[in-house]
């Protein structure tokens, strides 16, 4: 069974920075901050837009691998999600 999991966008970070999931799971960003970010993948899989403060974004990962991601707007963060 699919299982949702959640990561914070809070202090100009992704929270967990690394997340192991299974295939067919589910993220959801949350966006806590007060500034604007995005959740992008670096091999263009998924990207959330704009999230401003309280915004959600999610995604099902179908396909096995490391998927690394970042905010377009502040290159320093920068997170990675596995997926088994």
């Amino acid at each position: 069974e699919p299982v949702e999991h959640t990561v914070d966008i809070s202090g100009m970070a992704f929270s967990p920075n690394s997340l192991t999931i299974s295939v067919g799971d589910m993220v959801t960003w949350t966006n806590l901050d007060g500034s604007s970010h995005t959740a992008t993948a670096d091999n263009g899989d998924f990207n959330s837009g704009t999230l401003g403060n309280g915004q959600t974004f999610s995604f099902t990962f179908t396909t096995a691998g490391t998927y690394t991601y970042k905010c377009n707007f502040h290159g320093g963060m920068t997170a990675t999600i596995i997926v088994e």
